[in-house]
């Protein structure tokens, strides 16, 4: 071989390499290997070229994942979002009632991939505020408007929270809680319902002070019932025998006192002592 030579590329043994490059990098053009999902998420594998997403499939948590190029993350957000909504209702009466009305919810973790199928990423404006608007117009038309804001509030709430739990689980979202708040009731209708508070009020202040006096009055007619009782069993039991006892004993002790007195036996009336001073 002549030493000026150069030495010849074997393109036959290349080949091998080089197709292998040339699909890695149409892997890449088309597509990615790994994806980060963030704090507070989880997804769904989206398959391009197969059936979508599979319903069934698991749910990935936050952090770095490893997929097939030809896939996708779809990624939702599955803490507890929080949306306010105001709404005017009709009651049983047909009175227009403004309020506003709080959920707390988040999708179903391992329902992500009916999720996604059946509602989609915007499930909140296809679902949330259509059922809860839905719940809440069919629950206070049940109710009297003061009833709504006051007796019944809590009743109100319990009975929202759980016919809108149910249909959003359906839905595959978890509703956790709801506030009523800011009740608007028309002002003729706050001014009446006030009115009646008021004298409702009264009535019972009246009631108490009778309540009162009637304590008052039956504590008065037992005093006096007990000292009339006092005074007939005193009355019966005194007699001349009684007194005389009371009149010795008193003069008995009216001697032993050391004053300067003088006794006279049996001259004072019906036979008792008569006792002088020396004033």
């Amino acid at each position: 071989m002549n030493q000026n030579q150069q030495p010849q590329l074997d393109l036959k043994k290349l080949r091998p390499l080089l197709l292998i490059v040339l699909g890695v990098i149409v892997l890449l053009s088309i597509g990615k290997f790994w994806v980060t999902i963030p704090s507070g998420h989880a997804g769904v594998i989206y398959k391009k070229f197969g059936n979508g997403v599979d319903v069934n499939g698991k749910a990935f948590g936050q952090g770095l994942h490893v997929i097939a190029p030809w896939n996708d993350m779809l990624v939702y957000e599955i803490r507890q979002s929080e949306r306010t909504e105001t709404m005017t209702v009709l009651s049983s009466n047909l009175l227009e009632i403004k309020m506003d009305i709080t959920l707390f919810y988040q999708p179903i973790v391992t329902k992500l991939g009916y999720l996604e199928v059946e509602r989609g990423s915007s499930y909140e404006t296809a679902v949330v505020l259509p059922v809860i608007r839905s719940v809440v117009r069919e629950v206070l038309a049940k109710y009297m408007p003061e009833e709504i804001n006051t007796t019944k509030r809590e009743e109100i709430k319990l009975e929202i929270l759980d016919v809108t739990q149910s249909k959003l689980m359906e839905n595959y979202v978890q509703l956790n809680d709801i506030l009523i708040r800011n009740i608007t009731l028309p002002d003729k209708l706050r001014a009446s319902i006030e009115k009646k508070l008021q004298q409702e009020q009264e009535s019972l202040e009246y009631e108490f002070k009778l309540e009162k006096e009637a304590k008052e009055a039956d504590r008065k007619r037992i005093e006096a019932q007990g000292i009339q009782d006092f005074q007939k069993i005193i009355s019966q039991s005194i007699n001349d025998k009684l007194l005389k006892w009371n009149g010795i004993e008193a003069t008995l002790k009216l001697a032993e006192s050391p004053n300067a007195k003088v006794v006279v036996v049996g001259s004072g009336k019906d036979g008792l002592p008569l006792i002088l001073g020396n004033n």
